[in-house]
């Protein structure tokens, strides 16, 4: 593992600037944020920088604006947001770089925190520009990168910008990297991986490596739907990716070479479509019109039995469509007893990805972990064995 370069603690950084770039990609509806984990998350990052009296300039991105002005994708909602959560005034500007930015960046007092405009607003962003990396780098005197989840993009506010100013990775991102060693570095065993999403051509190459170091792969979701169908069932119109018969044939033989049992669901929930009555179904029973939304109960007695056994888990994917709660039942039941059991029995639990803190926040579990990751690729993609551009450029090296 990287030994990467970290702020001391003791370092007096009252009236600097502090350049920290976050992810606040947040789920938004009609300008209201719906989902806030990744904001919650940095809170105790910002917070600390209030009370060591820096100044704080937030720098994010909010969606895909292919480097064009989107007005649905500002920020300055989530800038309103972050004055509730910190209980103090957020100031915004509708600009990344300038002089105007500079200028307000070094007028605002000691523990006061600005927020700048949607990197993404500017095509340099994602072009990993010199030039956009070193107007950045002019807003402040320190640079902390907190946010993990972008760490894997080669791209300017990430990469480029730690030419350019004194950079640091901050405690959020150092947990996330910390996380990802208590599974690749000698992690408890039996070690048990619940993976889910809908692509599996995104994680295959997690999947193999996974394969070879941990005892059970769960697969669930609409990732599970790929393995249904390739074993011969009836999916429906239940979602899944074509065309990948040779990485599914992979998987299987990967797994009886290694040794790694590989369990898929048994029964599963469907329905006409998301809207509508849940129906509990074995494999054979699922006909043309049905929707696979859910794993049943036998699947969820299944997994509770390996959750018991083991000593460490990963979650990554949710077991169903967990936001409409007809659905919900499989993703809920997996994040209660991954909770009994690591406030019970030292179980090792990490989730990663999104859309699994998202369901974890929902059923009232995301103090039952031992870390969750709202990272999605980043979080796969070190957990793979990559190294990570934004990772890489914070690297000390001796």
């Amino acid at each position: 593992m990287l030994k990467i370069r970290q702020l001391d603690d003791n370092q007096n950084i009252e009236g600097k600037r502090i350049l920290l770039r976050v992810d606040f990609n947040v789920p938004m509806n009609n300008g209201s944020i719906t989902e806030a984990s990744r904001i919650q998350k940095v809170l105790p990052t910002i917070k600390y920088l209030i009370n060591k009296k820096a100044k704080i300039i937030i720098i994010s991105h909010l969606g895909r604006p292919k480097g064009k002005m989107v007005p649905k994708l500002t920020l300055e909602p989530i800038a309103k947001n972050l004055s509730e959560h910190l209980n103090q005034k957020v100031f915004f500007l509708n600009k990344s770089i300038g002089k105007d930015v500079v200028e307000k960046s070094k007028t605002i007092s000691g523990g006061a925190v600005l927020l700048l405009e949607n990197l993404r607003f500017s095509e340099k962003e994602e072009s990993n520009s010199k030039h956009f990396a070193e107007e950045l780098a002019k807003n402040g005197d320190i640079y902390i990168n907190e946010a993990f989840s972008c760490s894997h993009r080669e791209h300017a506010s990430v990469s480029e910008i730690t030419k350019h100013i004194n950079s640091y990775a901050g405690k959020v991102m150092i947990k996330e990297i910390n996380a990802i060693k208590m599974l690749t570095d000698n992690p408890k065993k039996p070690v048990t991986c619940i993976v889910g999403g809908s692509k599996i051509s995104t994680k295959i190459g997690v999947l193999l490596n996974l394969i070879k170091k941990v005892e059970t792969i769960v697969i669930v979701g609409a990732m599970a739907n790929n393995f249904i169908k390739y074993n011969g069932n009836n999916i429906g119109g239940s979602v899944y990716e074509k065309n990948q018969e040779a990485l599914l044939k992979d998987i299987f033989e990967q797994c009886k070479t290694n040794n790694c049992k590989l369990i898929l669901p048994e029964d599963v929930i469907v329905a006409k479509n998301t809207r509508s009555k849940g129906q509990k179904k074995t494999l054979n029973k699922i006909d043309d019109t049905d929707l696979i939304l859910d794993i049943g109960e036998k699947t969820v007695e299944k997994i509770f039995k390996i959750i018991e056994k083991s000593k460490t888990i990963l979650w990554n994917g949710p077991a169903g469509y967990f936001e409409e709660n007809e659905f919900s039942s499989g993703s809920n039941n997996i994040a209660k007893k991954i909770t009994e059991n690591t406030k019970n029995k030292s179980l090792v639990s990490i989730a990663g990805g999104g859309d699994t803190a998202a369901a974890i926040n929902k059923f009232g579990c995301s103090d039952g972990f031992t870390y969750i990751s709202t990272a999605g690729g980043a979080f796969l993609e070190l957990l793979e064995g990559k190294i990570l551009p934004g990772i890489k450029a914070l690297e000390i090296n001796e």
